[in-house]
């Protein structure tokens, strides 16, 4: 039996985007190429939802994410971003550490702070460069419901809005341009549900005019020179992961077949019965209910339940692939990952195994728990 891959990413891929790869590796200065890169590109546009330019960089999703930095923030440059978890946390620490001034509006973990004061923070600062947010914190299960406010206050104080978007975009609602996100990062093997390896970036017109005119001193990373190889050749600077590509463009097929509404409609449906029915377990999540993630389900283990153990269980005789928690979480949570291609198989089958295993290191589960679930998946044609 093979492994259902229910980790917070990489995800299961759909056997036609894993077969996509088969196709024969071409010249990445051709024609063949040209015509590749421009149909993924034009694709990603539809996904992000915007007009904006897209770079498909070769790397995971801290590589588009540290693009995001090493682009716009210069020596002393003010950037505001919330601290919920691991990864915002990582972020702020990538911004200090590229000489810019983070400044950090903190949170508990599984919270995320008032909208009001990210405007405080703003009267306060009169020369903030960039507002920073990481829409989904995979560490906690933890999603900002006010990203749309953040674009517009972004917007009406001159700053770029950035957009760490790695593990929601293609499984929550992100209108990149309706948001006035000028940078918007994510990665393949997320809610995509594409192999690792490729981390698209949306640009807006405003802020490529200010990578162009102040390019960084790297290389790899220098969207400059991927816009001044679009333009000129539709190609990219360097050598790109050719059959990660052809993944990629399936990928994005099949997100465009099914429709953005009806995936993310898909995704609360696939959240809503995992959190019924892990709650008819006895185990609550960890996230507060207004912060709740519809692609990265947070738990909080019940006294008795050891997470090597129980994770080992549903691995080895189930199966049944969970991530655990990291960094303060560690041994208190397992993260269920709620995305890609989610539906009642995989919902049904990573709970019925969660009760198996929890019944088997003898703490006793709801056996009522799945039917609460499948109630709620009743909603999905």
């Amino acid at each position: 039996m093979e492994y259902l891959v229910m980790l917070p990413g990489p995800t299961n891929v759909p056997n036609r985007v894993m077969n996509a790869m088969l196709a024969p590796v071409i010249n990445h200065r051709s024609d063949d190429f040209r015509v590749l890169y421009k149909e993924i590109f034009e694709k990603t546009q539809k996904v992000f939802q915007t007009t904006g330019d897209i770079v498909l960089l070769t790397t995971s999703g801290t590589g588009a994410v540290e693009t995001s930095v090493v682009n716009l923030i210069k020596k002393g440059d003010k950037a505001v971003i919330p601290v919920n978890g691991e990864f915002s946390t990582r972020l702020a620490d990538l911004i200090d550490s590229w000489g810019g001034q983070a400044i950090r509006i903190k949170a508990p973990f599984g919270e995320n702070p008032p909208y009001e004061e990210f405007e405080k923070v703003f009267d306060q600062h009169k020369d903030i460069k960039a507002l920073y947010a990481v829409y989904n914190e995979t560490s906690t299960g933890t999603t900002i419901r006010y990203m749309d406010k953040l674009g517009q206050l972004a917007s009406r104080k001159g700053a770029f809005f950035v957009a760490d978007s790695v593990s929601i975009l293609g499984g929550d609602e992100l209108p990149v341009d309706r948001w006035n996100i000028d940078v918007c990062v994510t990665a393949s093997q997320k809610a995509l549900a594409a192999p690792p390896g490729v981390s698209p970036v949306s640009v807006s017109a405003r802020a490529k005019k200010y990578m162009q005119e102040n390019p960084p001193p790297t290389a790899y990373l220098n969207l400059k020179r991927y816009f001044k190889y679009q333009e000129e050749h539709f190609e990219t600077p360097f050598t790109p992961a050719l059959p990660l590509y052809y993944a990629f463009r399936e990928a994005l097929n099949m997100i465009l077949e099914e429709g953005m509404d009806n995936r993310i409609r898909r995704h609360k449906i696939c959240a809503d019965a995992f959190y019924a029915g892990l709650n008819a377990m006895g185990l609550t999540p960890f996230a507060k209910p207004d912060a709740r993630s519809n692609v990265v389900i947070a738990v909080n283990y019940l006294q008795g339940m050891d997470d090597k153990k129980f994770r080992g269980l549903l691995g080895e005789q189930f199966k049944v692939l969970v991530a655990g928690g990291f960094g303060d979480l560690k041994g208190k949570v397992f993260r269920v990952g709620c995305m890609g291609e989610v539906h009642k198989y995989h919902v049904m089958r990573t709970l019925s195994s969660i009760a198996s295993a929890m019944n088997m290191i003898g703490v006793k589960a709801n056996p009522e728990a799945t039917s609460v679930a499948l109630d709620r998946l009743k909603a999905l044609n």
